[in-house]
């Protein structure tokens, strides 16, 4: 596939050079207003990033999908916008409202519904090859302004403190573990998921789908809610899945002083929450961040019974 960091980057540098609203919406987040709380081990950080409006607030029902033009579909892109294939189903795009100093997102060239399942094993060749970046996966109902189409998006690395977090033993119980793959619950940590460390591709694919096979499918979804990330580190994919039960917090679509417009999505359960308003980013307090996680993901209960589940299989 030959596609590389140093490639992406490439791409970002000469995208600003000629695209007008990348160029500006890049500049913007060096003036990117941001606060930090402090947890039990841990930090989230607030960022207030109006360009972000479009996918906080986007509507993904049904009837509005389909009155919309997919923006992800290579004949509805800008006519600045230009992107770089990876293999033959993907194309690696600069992402023009972005949340990290690098962003891109990578679509399929076909309009197909935005699905893991059978894609994750590209997860991991795209984290391969794009080193220096972080892959994650917001599902249709779970942060992605574009279920219909499926893609995913990379940020550099660094930024998300997820990813420095989950080297501290304090939040990781192992699972499993063999010559391959080590598995881990992660807990203590406002949010349960599950973290795969893989030396090998194959057996990361196959306990990624032990994990997805017992996670909620619900009557109207195709498949069940859940962010995941993954990155590339000393010969190493190294895979958080955090599953959901909630699309929305409460808070989302409140009225007045308790309306919060916070759409969490992979970048938010990585430690950084997104306020695309600024009377939110000011509001915000600690006890906001943890009843919003608390919503969103899969309480104690739920979460041990997955993981009885498949220390029985």
């Amino acid at each position: 596939m030959n596609l590389t960091s140093i490639e992406a980057r490439n791409l970002l540098r000469s995208q600003l050079a000629e695209w007008a609203l990348a160029k500006s919406n890049f500049e913007a987040l060096n003036g990117v207003e941001t606060k930090e709380f402090q947890f039990n081990g841990f930090m989230v950080r607030v960022q207030f990033n109006p360009a972000r409006i479009q996918s906080s607030a986007a509507k993904v029902d049904k009837k509005s999908i389909q009155e919309r033009k997919c923006f992800l579909c290579p004949a509805n892109l800008p006519a600045e916008q230009r992107g770089i294939p990876f293999g033959d189903q993907y194309q690696v795009l600069v992402n023009p409202f972005p949340i990290f100093p690098e962003h891109f997102t990578m679509p399929t060239y076909n309009h197909t519904d935005q699905l893991i399942l059978n894609r994750y094993g590209n997860m991991l060749d795209l984290a391969q090859a794009l080193d220096e970046y972080t892959i994650f996966y917001n599902g249709p109902k779970c942060g992605a302004s574009a279920p219909d189409h499926a893609h995913f998006q990379a940020g550099i690395k660094g930024f998300l403190p997820l990813e420095k977090d989950l080297k501290n033993a304090q939040f990781k119980e192992t699972i499993y573990q063999s010559a391959e793959i080590t598995v881990y619950a992660i807990r203590n940590y406002l949010r349960n998921g599950f973290l795969l460390e893989a030396k090998d591709k194959t057996a990361s694919v196959e306990y990624f789908s032990r994990i997805y096979s017992l996670l909620e499918l619900k009557s109207d979804d195709k498949e069940p809610m859940m962010n995941t990330l993954t990155w590339y580190d000393n010969n190493r994919w190294h895979t958080c899945i955090f599953p959901r039960k909630r699309h929305r917090p409460t808070c989302f679509y409140a009225e007045g002083d308790d309306n919060l417009l916070i759409s969490p999505a992979s970048v938010d359960l990585g430690g950084v929450f997104i306020t695309p308003l600024e009377k939110d980013f000011k509001k915000i307090a600690e006890k906001d961040i943890k009843d919003i996680l608390k919503e969103i993901c899969i309480g104690d209960d739920k979460m041990q019974t997955i993981i009885d589940k498949l220390k029985d299989q």
